[in-house]
This record gives C-alpha cells, sequence and structure tokens, in this order.
C-alpha cells in the first residue's frame, strides 16, 4: 500500500504542481475534507512553493544548501550562523529577564496595596 502511495506522489511530483492543484481541486468537488487533507499536505510538503518544508531554526532552514566549495566562505558562513544563533540565545534570555522584572514589580505593587488597604473595606465575617 505504502509503496503505491509512494509511487502516486512521485508520479505527481515529476507532472508538477499544476496535477497537484487539479487534483486538489478534483478532491474538493467529489469530498471537501479529502481536499482539505490534501491542501494541507501540499503545504506542509512544501511542493507548492511554500517555505514550510522544514520547521526549526533559521539554520537548519538554509544549512541544506551545503558546501559552496569556498572552504574560508564556509567557515566565515559556519562561524556568523554560531554567533547570530547565541547571540539570539541571549536575547531571547533578557527578554524573558526584562518579562519576569515587569512582573514582579506589579506582584509587589499589587502586595503593598494590599497592605495599605484598611481592614474596613476588607471581607468582613458574618455577625450571627
Amino acid at each position: 500500500m505504502q509503496a503505491t502511495m509512494t509511487n502516486a506522489v512521485d508520479q505527481m511530483d515529476r507532472w508538477g504542481k499544476p496535477a497537484w492543484i487539479a487534483l486538489m481541486v478534483v478532491s474538493f468537488i467529489l469530498f471537501w475534507p479529502i481536499g482539505l487533507a490534501l491542501l494541507a499536505y501540499l503545504i506542509w510538503s512544501g511542493r507548492m512553493g511554500c517555505n514550510h518544508k522544514r520547521w526549526g531554526s533559521w539554520k537548519s532552514q538554509h544549512h541544506v544548501m551545503g558546501s559552496t566549495g569556498n572552504r574560508a566562505f564556509d567557515d566565515y558562513r559556519e562561524e556568523t550562523l554560531k554567533r547570530l544563533e547565541e547571540e539570539a540565545r541571549e536575547f531571547k534570555d533578557f527578554v524573558e529577564r526584562l518579562k519576569f522584572a515587569k512582573d514582579k514589580e506589579e506582584f509587589d505593587r499589587f502586595m503593598s496595596e494590599r497592605r495599605s488597604r484598611p481592614d474596613s473595606q476588607g471581607p468582613q465575617p458574618n455577625a450571627a
């Protein structure tokens, strides 16, 4: 079954985007959930030229091109990508610290206002 499916996908790939679009349109006409599933598959697999084929870091998306043949440039590119990933990690940590500081400041302000509130505004026990 899987070999047949693989052969069908390979044949559709050989025919190109127009074949995939035609199949999707026919699928929507015959039974729309199949058309919707096919559309999701086409977007996810990148067969429609969308750049959503690979998820993850920028490096994993752009490193697929492999070596350029120029070792000096490849080394420079690797160093630059490592540096950018490290800077992105540091920035993410910085933003998390800022969020924490803001949350703590808001919480401390709330607790300060709550402590300074007179007891008369607090909940009153029922005197029965």
